[in-house]
C-alpha cells in the first residue's frame, strides 16, 4: 500500500504552484464562461460591454505581457548569439531551421492525409450558404513578397510599430477587372510589430557583437544584464497569468451565441482538425525528440505546462514567449543560449498548427462546395500551407489571414473563410498549444546536439559579468580593479 507523503506533496506543490494556477484558470474559465451564458439567456444579460468588462483582466495581462516581448526578444537573442562564436552561431541557426522546415512539412502532410481519409466535408449535412464577409485581396506571391521584405525593414523603430504591406486595387482603365494580377500594386504600412524584421535585425547585431567580442566585451556585458533584468520583469508578468487567463476564455464562452448549433454544423470538422493537431503535438513531436535524443520526451512536455495553458488561454505563442523562456529555462534546464536564439525565430516562422490547420481547413471547404480536388491541386494546398504559416503573425486569428491564400491555390474565394470562422477561435487555442510545442521540442533537440560546443564555451554567470565589465571600465579609465 502506498502511503501518502505530505512533505513530498507540499513540495510538488510549491515547486508546481504557477503550473496548476494557470491550470485551474482554464477549468474554472471554461466552467464560468458555460455558467454565466445560462444565467444571463433568458435576459440576454451579455451583451458586448457585459462581456468587455468580464474580459478586462484578461485584456490587461494580454497588454502587459504583449509589451515585454519586444524588450525581451531583442536582448535574449543579442546576448545570446552575441555570446556564441560565428560558427557556433551557423551549427545552431542551421539544425534549428532544418528542424522547423521538417516538421512543418510534416504536420501539412498529416493534416491533407486525415482530411482526405475522413472527408468531414462531403459527410456534413450542413451545405449553407456563405455568410457575408469582407473580401481579401491578396496573392501568394504577394503575401510572400511581403514577408521577404519585412525582414529587412527600413527603419527599425517603425518596425517596432509597422510593418509593409501589398495594397491591391482596381485599375482605374477597367475597375471591373477580376483578374487580381492585372490589379495596381500600391503599399502601405499597418499596425502591428514586424516581428520578422526585428528577429533579423537582433542577429545580425548579435553576429557583430560576436565578431568583435574582444574589442566590446563592455557593450555585450551590458546587453545580457539587460537580459537579465527583463526576464526578471517577465517572471512577474507570468504570475498574472492564472487571472489573466480565466478571464479571457470566460469572455470568449460569453461571445458564442449557439455553442450547440456550431458545433453541431461543424462538429466534424473541428474533429478531424483537433484531432490532427493534438496527434502532432503529443504523437509526431514526442517521437521525434526520443528519436534524436533518447530522452524521454513526456517529461519534458509536462514540464512546458505553465506554456501551454498560457498559450490556451491567450491562443498566441508570441504572447506565451516569456513563459516559454521560463520553462525551458527552469524546468527543462535548456542553456540560455540556445532557449534566446531559437525560440525568438521558432515563434516568428515555425508554425506546425497553424500549417496542419490550413491544409485541412482548405480542402474542407473545398468538399463543402463539391469540388474533387486533382493530385496537383492537393499538392499545392500542401505547398502553400507550409509556406503561409511561415508568414503567419504569431497572434490570434493570425491563421486566417494566411488562409486566404491557401483558398486561392486551389481556386477558392476568399469568403469561404467565413464557412469555418465561427469555431475559429477555439481552434486557434489548440493549434497556438503545438506551435509552442514544436518550438520548445525544437530548443531541446538542438540542446542535445549543441551541448559539446556549449561546455566548451561555458555560460558566465551575471555576477561574473558585472565583475568583467567593472574590470574593463575601470582599464579603460587607467584603474586597477583590486576586488
Amino acid at each position: 500500500m502506498v502511503k501518502f507523503n505530505k512533505e513530498g506533496f507540499l513540495r510538488f506543490v510549491k515547486q508546481n504552484l504557477l503550473i496548476l494556477m494557470t491550470i485551474g484558470g482554464v477549468v474554472i474559465g471554461v466552467a464560468l464562461g458555460l455558467g454565466l451564458r445560462d444565467v444571463g439567456k433568458d435576459e440576454n444579460l451579455w451583451t458586448q460591454r457585459n462581456i468587455m468588462y468580464v474580459n478586462l483582466l484578461g485584456d490587461l495581462f494580454l497588454r502587459v505581457i504583449k509589451a515585454i516581448i519586444l524588450p525581451l526578444i531583442v536582448t535574449s537573442l543579442i546576448s545570446a548569439v552575441g555570446s556564441l562564436d560565428t560558427n557556433m552561431s551557423k551549427k545552431i541557426g542551421g539544425l534549428a531551421i532544418l528542424y522547423y522546415m521538417t516538421t512543418t512539412i510534416l504536420a501539412v502532410l498529416e493534416g491533407v492525409a486525415l482530411v482526405i481519409t475522413v472527408q468531414p466535408g462531403k459527410r456534413s449535412d450542413d451545405k449553407n450558404d456563405l455568410a457575408e464577409a469582407q473580401r481579401t485581396n491578396v496573392t501568394t506571391a504577394d503575401t510572400l513578397l511581403d514577408l521577404i521584405r519585412n525582414i529587412f525593414p527600413p527603419n527599425l523603430v517603425q518596425a517596432c510599430l509597422q510593418q509593409y504591406q501589398t495594397v491591391l486595387s482596381p485599375p482605374k482603365a477597367n475597375p471591373s477587372e477580376q483578374d487580381l494580377d492585372l490589379w495596381d500594386i500600391s503599399s502601405r504600412f499597418v499596425d502591428g510589430t514586424n516581428l520578422i524584421g526585428i528577429v533579423a535585425a537582433s542577429i545580425t547585431f548579435g553576429v557583430a557583437l560576436s565578431a568583435v567580442k574582444n574589442d566590446a566585451p563592455v557593450l555585450l556585458h551590458f546587453i545580457q544584464q539587460l537580459s537579465v533584468a527583463v526576464m526578471k520583469v517577465t517572471g512577474w508578468i507570468i504570475w498574472l497569468s492564472p487571472i489573466g487567463v480565466l478571464s479571457l476564455i470566460a469572455a470568449k464562452f460569453l461571445e458564442m451565441e449557439d455553442l450547440a448549433e456550431v458545433f453541431g454544423k461543424l462538429g466534424l470538422y473541428f474533429a478531424v482538425v483537433v484531432s490532427g493537431i493534438v496527434f502532432h503535438g503529443v504523437i509526431v513531436l514526442p517521437a521525434i525528440y526520443f528519436l534524436l535524443t533518447r530522452k524521454n520526451p513526456y517529461t519534458f512536455l509536462l514540464n512546458m505546462g505553465q506554456a501551454i495553458a498560457t498559450a490556451f488561454g491567450t491562443s498566441s505563442s508570441s504572447a506565451t514567449l516569456p513563459v516559454t523562456l521560463q520553462c525551458l529555462e527552469e524546468k527543462n534546464h535548456i542553456d540560455t543560449r540556445i532557449t534566446r536564439f531559437v525560440i525568438p525565430i521558432g515563434t516568428t516562422i515555425n508554425m506546425d498548427g497553424t500549417a496542419l490547420y490550413e491544409a485541412v481547413a482548405a480542402i474542407f471547404i473545398a468538399q463543402l462546395r463539391g469540388i474533387d480536388l486533382s493530385f496537383g491541386q492537393v499538392l499545392a494546398v500542401a505547398i502553400t500551407a507550409t509556406a503561409a504559416s511561415i508568414g503567419t503573425a504569431a497572434v490570434p486569428q493570425g491563421g486566417l489571414v494566411t488562409l486566404v491564400m491557401v483558398l486561392d491555390s486551389i481556386g477558392l474565394p476568399s469568403e469561404d473563410v467565413s464557412l469555418i470562422i465561427a469555431l475559429d477561435w477555439l481552434v486557434n487555442r489548440v493549434r497556438a498549444v503545438v506551435n509552442v510545442l514544436g518550438d520548445c521540442f525544437g530548443a531541446g533537440i538542438v540542446a542535445h546536439y549543441s551541448r559539446k560546443d556549449l561546455e566548451n564555451n561555458p555560460l558566465e554567470s551575471p555576477k561574473v559579468i558585472q565583475d568583467e565589465s567593472s574590470n574593463e571600465l575601470n582599464n579603460v579609465t587607467g584603474k586597477v580593479n583590486v576586488s
